[in-house]
C-alpha cells in the first residue's frame, strides 16, 4: 500500500520558492516559533504546513 509521506523542505529552499532572502525566512521562523519537523545533521527540515504559514506572513 502506498503511504503518504510529508514533504519536507529546508529554510533555504523555502526562501528560494517564496522569493525572499534566507534571513527573512529565518527571522519569520523564530517569530512564529516553528519547530523543524525533522533534522538531519545540522540541517532542519520544515513541513509544507510551515511553508504555508511563512507564505501568509511574508506575502
Amino acid at each position: 500500500m502506498p503511504t503518504d509521506t510529508p514533504t519536507l523542505i529546508t529554510a533555504s529552499a523555502m526562501a528560494k520558492d517564496l522569493g525572499v532572502s534566507d534571513a527573512k525566512i529565518k527571522k519569520a521562523i523564530l517569530e512564529l516559533g516553528l519547530v523543524p519537523a525533522a533534522k538531519k545533521g545540522c540541517c532542519s527540515y520544515y513541513s509544507s504546513e510551515d511553508q504555508k504559514k511563512l507564505k501568509a506572513i511574508l506575502g
